[in-house]
């Protein structure tokens, strides 16, 4: 067994050399105006004279809404599309978004690729077989090089796996695309069984998609960028074909019916090729990391972190904070600190113990309960909300999306006034470790349907996590008038709640 254990060491060593990119191709997205006569270009055209200088905005709250928008971006696509994300798995949606991007290969579209290494599940071959088609190409963020399986790459290249790239984008001819915390997997999208992530993207048109298009070049053109067919094995023969083949075939089953038929019951493709799709017009500013951050060569100015802090200022009145995976640390909790001492109010929404589908990171937060409460911060905990039956029946409003078992949405509104909508989460890994991207709304309109949404319908779906008389840890359980008072993290059982605390005391803060 020693021996075994040496000689699959001594292959990792050899085989986790990163392969050279000196023959990478260069490509940049096409520009605004060369695309402007394409489907997409002419549509949005009167509209963006008429609102000069902003940017349209619509929220994808619903799940079905939210696919339905990606596959009818990539069948309206004429010139171009840009595509980048941190998990793509190999399942309903998944296959079904590739296909997409097949077909518009097909039509003779430019299709680029980019999805970090680590969320790609067991798409090598599918991938592989795409990058072959002449109209695609892939690339793969920050790769494992030893493919099967990928956990041996961490033995000997943990500190460079550790940072990932987190940004989720979909740009359609470089005139409409979709940002937000949803990456390409069933649970994101309402399907199948398990965590079903109450999630929010944004449509948006105008100036902000052709920074976004600039962004996406500078992922694209990065060191951590590396060509698919430098890292996956190359394709056989017709595996395009039979890959494609099957995913045609899963189009018309059963599993995908739901998705297949929220596509063609859609008008959303049609609304916005006749400009009737009801856009918020707002200026709204680009936050992104630079992908130096996955090397830890960024400077301190290009980091989203402090790009956040320069363009919010100081909030005056209130603040209004959705993440899902909130580890504040001290430093987070000293900031909210001071803002309740400014008269500024702080209310945050992140996931229970029992809704969270990380346990790990619910122990990073779970310390800082009491500090946020005697700091005077509003803290609510989202509740499980059933089974996928009862999911797909009660989809709400607004922009909680689905009513379902796990909170995902990372947003928050300043004054307001202001709405955050990306891939940030309140967390040291997206402030250190992973590069992040999202948006600044400048809509009171917008900001004000978050606000509505935390006053109307958090206290029915969350627990309210408060202090008892003796400074003890209490959550409110509200159902309709009737009010449940629980002394520990509801609907978990003891060795659950053990193991948050084993975490608690665990030196991995700064990983979460």
């Amino acid at each position: 067994m020693p021996v075994l254990a040496l000689l699959m060491a001594v292959a990792v060593v050899s085989g986790c050399a990163l392969p050279a990119m000196t023959d990478r191709p260069g490509s940049s997205a096409l520009s605004f105006q060369y695309t402007s006569d394409t489907r997409l270009g002419g549509a949005i055209a009167p509209a963006l004279e008429d609102n000069e200088g902003l940017s349209g905005i619509v929220p994808l709250a619903d799940p079905y809404d939210a696919f339905a928008a990606r596959v009818l971006l990539a069948e309206g696509a004429d010139a171009s599309l840009d595509v980048q994300y941190y998990i793509w798995q190999n399942d309903i949606t998944g296959t079904m978004l590739l296909y997409s991007l097949y077909r518009a290969a097909e039509r003779g579209v430019r299709v680029r690729l980019l999805l970090d290494d680590n969320g790609i599940g067991d798409l090598d071959d599918a991938l592989a077989s795409m990058d072959a088609h002449p109209n695609i190409e892939v690339r793969l963020f920050n790769p494992f090089v030893t493919r099967s399986p990928k956990w041996m790459n961490y033995f000997v290249a943990f500190p460079r796996l550790n940072h990932r790239m987190h940004n989720k984008s979909f740009t359609a001819d470089n005139q409409a695309a979709i940002i937000g915390g949803r990456n390409i997997a069933d649970e994101y999208f309402g399907v199948g069984e398990g965590a079903l992530f109450t999630d929010l993207d944004v449509l948006a048109v105008g100036p902000i998609v052709d920074r976004l298009s600039s962004d996406f070049d500078i992922y694209w053109a990065s060191d951590s960028a590396y060509p698919a067919n430098l890292i996956l094995p190359e394709p056989e023969d017709d595996q395009l074909w039979e890959i494609m083949s099957n995913a045609q075939a899963l189009e018309a089953s059963d599993e995908a019916l739901e998705y297949v038929e929220a596509v063609e019951r859609s008008n959303f493709l049609q609304n916005l090729l006749t400009g009737d799709l009801a856009f918020t017009w707002a200026p709204v500013t680009m936050v992104s990391d630079d992908p130096s951050k996955a090397l830890q060569e960024a400077d301190k100015e290009d980091l989203l972190s402090e790009q956040l802090k320069v363009a919010l200022g100081e909030p005056a009145e209130l603040v209004t904070l959705v993440s899902p995976y909130f580890v504040p640390g001290k430093r987070g909790v000293d900031i909210f600190r001071k803002l309740e001492e400014r008269g500024v109010d702080v209310r945050i929404l992140t996931n229970s113990l029992q809704a969270n589908d990380v346990a790990m990171v619910h122990a990073g937060y779970a310390k800082y309960r009491k500090p946020l409460l005697e700091a005077g911060v509003e803290l609510y905990e989202m509740r499980p909300q059933g089974d996928r039956e009862s999911v797909e029946r009660r989809l709400t409003q607004g922009l909680s999306g689905s009513s379902s078992s796990s909170l995902h949405a990372k947003t928050f509104a300043i004054d307001g006034e202001t709405l955050f909508v990306g891939s940030f989460n309140f967390d040291p890994r997206s402030t250190n470790l992973n590069t992040e991207l999202g948006f600044l709304i400048e809509s009171e309109k917008l900001a004000g349907q978050l606000d509505t949404y935390f006053d109307e319908r958090v206290p029915m779906v969350a627990y309210e996590v408060m202090l008892d008389d003796d400074g003890d840890l209490e959550w409110i359980e509200r159902n309709g008038d009737e009010v449940v008072r629980h002394d520990h993290d509801p609907e978990s059982g003891p060795f659950k709640r053990m193991m948050v605390i084993f975490f608690s005391l665990m030196p991995i803060e700064s990983m979460l």
